[in-house]
This record gives structure tokens, C-alpha cells and sequence, in this order.
């Protein structure tokens, strides 16, 4: 699986259609996208999932208005359940072959998190782009059963290394995705259909998160030897502890070369909530498009140390701030929506 900074063919997005996602914010949500798309199509395709022709038209209404590059925006007529491609989208994974590249899909039986009942559309979706596309796609399964994972739940440098979460896909209790499978399983199948080499799991992800821990909420590679971890200042917070326990764990933990990861601190912005509800608000959900890097803020003093941060470690590419406080609502951002292609 190559890192998310490596060159794209293109990014893939589901148009928001499941009003349960963002209650009352559909509008606000659809011209979020909107700017997304405008950021990323200078670099690349942006190919979109609509479930009929008049989400379709909704789209390019939108887009026109927000006035996103029309060549580089691609629309499949697909129906999903909810717009999380991060998740219940393809997986690409690349050979090198005689200086040649090979692309392929990992399809890694998408159930909701194990959490909601409408995911069967959505758990087509890697097989028809395989079909569409006309991309192998590898069936992935352990010990004959299918095998669950979702995309925002692993981060990889493409050099061997994969960082994931206890709370995700070990622990018992919250963890009923694959039931029975343990930590060998699992480290085997990664190295079996990403070809890693070298699994770092940390402990717990960040309150309010529906998926159980996903890693993209607090630890991300940004290059291959460099992580940002998101950490908390306020040692009341609920956040606090499992955060620091992160760090503490990778003090200890090593590259597939054997080298000491280089850790740098990326702040939280201040609990964001929804009548009673905690909001997964963070700065470590942004996303590495080939023209910018897309994080999303939250009208938060924080908000501008957290895009200097990032500008500093990707001098590469302009970092970019998406205003979240509504796209949060539906308790993902930025990285959760989008999944890249890597180029051919």
C-alpha cells in the first residue's frame, strides 16, 4: 500500500446523500465538498459516487457554483448507504514489476464499523470500481473468513511500516469486527494483502469517535519516518490520558529499519459538541492530495498553529484549511470522505 503522499491518479468522494449523516447541515455539508473538490482537482481526477441522476445534478450545481475544475471531476452512478470512502471505499495496493507498476484492490468487507445496520450498498463499492475500472481485486480473508478493515483504521509510510489501534481491532469489547481474531492474525493478514512488514499499534483513539478508535484521528505519517500525534494540553479532558499513553508508546516503538520514529506534536482544538454529544474534532483527519493538503478546522485558536505545523512538515505542497464544523457532525472529516487512487 503506498503512502498518501506518493502521486495520484485520482481521489474518490461519495456525494452526501444520507440525511441521518447531517441532520439539518445537507446544504452546508454539500458546499464543504464543494471546496474540497475545488482544492483537490488542480492535481488530479476527483471521480464521485452518486446514487442517481438527480444527486448527480445536485453535484454539478454545486460544483459549478463553488467553481471546481469540470474536466477533472469524474461521476459513477452508484448507490451507498453513506459517503465515508475512506472506509467502504477500494483499498489500492501497487507491484512493482520490471520497473513497471501493477495496481490492485484490497476489498476488505466493509460492515459499518460492526455499529449500523446500512451497509450493504456501501460493501459493493470495491468490487464494482474493481469491475469498472478493470483492476484486479484480491478477496481478503482470514482463515476463510472475510476479513474486516476500514481505511481510516491503518496508516502506512510505504516503506514497510503500518500504524493501527489496540481499541480498534483488538479489544474485545468494542472490537467486533473480525470476533476471535488476535493480534498474530491480524499483523499476518496486513503483511498479506499491504505488504507490510512492521505493525505499531498504539492504544485508544479520541472520544466521540463512532468507529471504535480509527487511527486517523490521532497519528498520521507525513513522510516516511515522521508521525504527527495529536495530544491534548488540558489534563482534565478525557482525551488527555489516552493520548499521552500514545506518546509514551511511541517513544518505544521503531521503523522497519530499526530506526526511532521522529515524533511531532500536533494540538487538539477545544471539545467541539452536538446538543450533549462529543464531536471527533481533529487535526490529524487531514488529507495528502497531489495539489495541497486539506485539513480541517474548526473556528478554534488552534486552528492556525495546527496549519503551520503541517505547512512545515509538507513544504511540498500548499497546507489548505476545510471549515469542519459542520462536515463534523456526521463524526468524520477531511480524510474520512476521501480515498486516492495512487497514479499508474
Amino acid at each position: 500500500m503506498p503512502a498518501e503522499w506518493t502521486p495520484h491518479e485520482a481521489t474518490w468522494l461519495g456525494w452526501p446523500q444520507e440525511p441521518t449523516d447531517w441532520p439539518g447541515k445537507m446544504q452546508a455539508v454539500a458546499w464543504a465538498y464543494g471546496e474540497i473538490v475545488r482544492k483537490i482537482a488542480p492535481g488530479e481526477k476527483v471521480r464521485i459516487l452518486v446514487g442517481s441522476k438527480a444527486v448527480e445534478q445536485r453535484a454539478r450545481r454545486v460544483l459549478r457554483a463553488a467553481r471546481a475544475d469540470p474536466a477533472q471531476v469524474e461521476f459513477f452512478r452508484l448507490a451507498t448507504d453513506r459517503g465515508w470512502m475512506r472506509d467502504s471505499g477500494p483499498i489500492f495496493v501497487r507491484r512493482a514489476r520490471r520497473g513497471r507498476g501493477q495496481t490492485a484492490i484490497v476489498d476488505f468487507h466493509f460492515n459499518a464499523w460492526a455499529r449500523y445496520d446500512n451497509w450493504r450498498n456501501d460493501r459493493k463499492v470495491s468490487r464494482w470500481v474493481s469491475r469498472r475500472l478493470d483492476i484486479p481485486r484480491f478477496d481478503a480473508r482470514c482463515h476463510g473468513k472475510p476479513l474486516v478493515l476500514e481505511g481510516g483504521g491503518i496508516d502506512v509510510n510505504g516503506c514497510g511500516t503500518l500504524l493501527t489501534t489496540e481499541e480498534c481491532y483488538l479489544d474485545p469489547r468494542t472490537q467486533v469486527r473480525n470476533p476471535g481474531m488476535g493480534r498474530s492474525d491480524f499483523e499476518a493478514c496486513l503483511r498479506r494483502y499491504l505488504g507490510v512488514t512492521n505493525v505499531l499499534w498504539l492504544g485508544r483513539g479520541i472520544a466521540g469517535d463512532d468507529t471504535h478508535g480509527h487511527v486517523d484521528d490521532i497519528c498520521r505519517f507525513v513522510n516516511p519516518r515522521t508521525v504527527v500525534l495529536a495530544r491534548s494540553r488540558d489534563p482534565h479532558d478525557e482525551n488527555y490520558r489516552p493520548l499521552e499513553d500514545n506518546f509514551e508508546r511511541l517513544q518505544g516503538m521503531r521503523l522497519e529499519d530499526g530506526s526511532k520514529i521522529e515524533v511531532v506534536s500536533l494540538p487538539m482544538p477545544e471539545p467541539l459538541y452536538w446538543r450533549r454529544q462529543r464531536l471527533p474534532a481533529s487535526y490529524a483527519n487531514f488529507y495528502i492530495a497531489n495539489a495541497a493538503v486539506l485539513v480541517p478546522t474548526f473556528n478554534d485558536p488552534q486552528d492556525r498553529k495546527a496549519l503551520g505545523i503541517l505547512a512545515d512538515l509538507f513544504p511540498d505542497r500548499p497546507v489548505v484549511g476545510i471549515h469542519a464544523v459542520d462536515l463534523v457532525l456526521g463524526l468524520g472529516t477531511v480524510h474520512c470522505l476521501t480515498q486516492q487512487q495512487p497514479a499508474a
